[in-house]
């Protein structure tokens, strides 16, 4: 077996981030060849991620990749077993580099296929080896969960709390602040869709035929039970709409009123919150 020195040693550490005694048994299984033995290190890590598969990962962060000077936008939910892991400085740069190749790649459609792009911020490896790499220092499962990529300019906003959520807008015109703003309402507000256009029509005529009869039950003509139910049916919207909801940063104004001061227009918006599986 190699003669394997405490110098080596201590150099393949700081390559690789693995602990010191098996940063040395890789190195003396490869004959003091450090390329050779970081190969078998990511062997053993991945034999090791294999039994940890089922792992829950109920912890998580969104990557984001968003601007209104770019021509696209992305967002990636990373996935990881325990609270602590999603302050790790790695952990947030692995969620920003699937972000960026994103929205900068060709696309993807699954996760395997992003994972096996090039990482934007480690030349020569792919997202997958990153990940992996990582999954070696921390020895928590990872998974790559929901991703959208959209054309055009966006904003964002990312909100710790309990839960983690991410908002991605897409919108024209308008600058980064002002999308941070909107996002930020949508974090706090929840609005159940953009406009009443985008409601569900089932379930706002259900509204509509409930607030009819409550007019109609309290002896009101006909010909003002149709301004009531209009006048009611505008604070439904205003409460689940999100261009309609008051401003959460100043309430004399709508949502729609403070994009348009700034030149935006709101096209769609994504909001998720980690261990939900649909927009929000």
């Amino acid at each position: 077996m190699a003669e394997i020195t405490a110098a080596a040693v201590k150099a393949f550490r700081e390559r690789t981030g693995l602990p010191m005694m098996d940063c040395k048994s890789a190195l003396q299984e490869a004959g003091g060849d450090q390329d050779k033995a970081f190969e078998l290190l990511r062997e053993r890590g991945q034999q090791l991620m294999d039994k940890r598969s089922d792992r829950e990962t109920a912890f998580g962060i969104f990557g984001m990749y968003i601007g209104t000077d770019k021509n696209t936008g992305a967002m990636v939910e990373l996935l990881c077993e325990s609270a602590p892991v999603t302050t790790n400085d790695e952990f947030l740069q692995l969620a920003s580099d699937l972000a960026e190749q994103l929205a900068t790649g060709p696309g993807a459609s699954t996760a395997a296929e992003l994972l096996a792009q090039p990482s934007p911020s480690k030349s020569g490896t792919t997202l997958g080896q990153q990940k992996d790499d990582l999954f070696n220092k921390i020895r928590e499962v990872f998974n790559v969960g929901r991703m959208i990529r959209v054309e055009g300019a966006t904003g964002g906003y990312l909100h710790h709390s309990a839960t983690t959520a991410g908002v991605l807008v897409e919108i024209e015109g308008g600058n980064d602040a002002a999308a941070k703003d909107v996002s930020m309402h949508i974090a706090a507000m929840k609005p159940d869709a953009l406009d009443a256009d985008s409601l569900d029509a089932e379930t706002v005529e259900k509204e509509r035929g409930v607030l009819t009869k409550a007019a109609l039950a309290e002896g009101k003509p006909e010909n003002i039970v149709e301004k009531m139910v209009e006048g009611r049916m505008r604070s439904y919207f205003a409460e689940r709409c999100l261009l309609a909801q008051p401003f959460v940063k100043d309430d004399k104004q709508s949502v729609e009123e403070y994009a348009k001061s700034h030149g935006m227009t709101v096209k769609a918006y994504h909001h998720w919150v980690i261990g939900e599986n649909a927009d929000a």
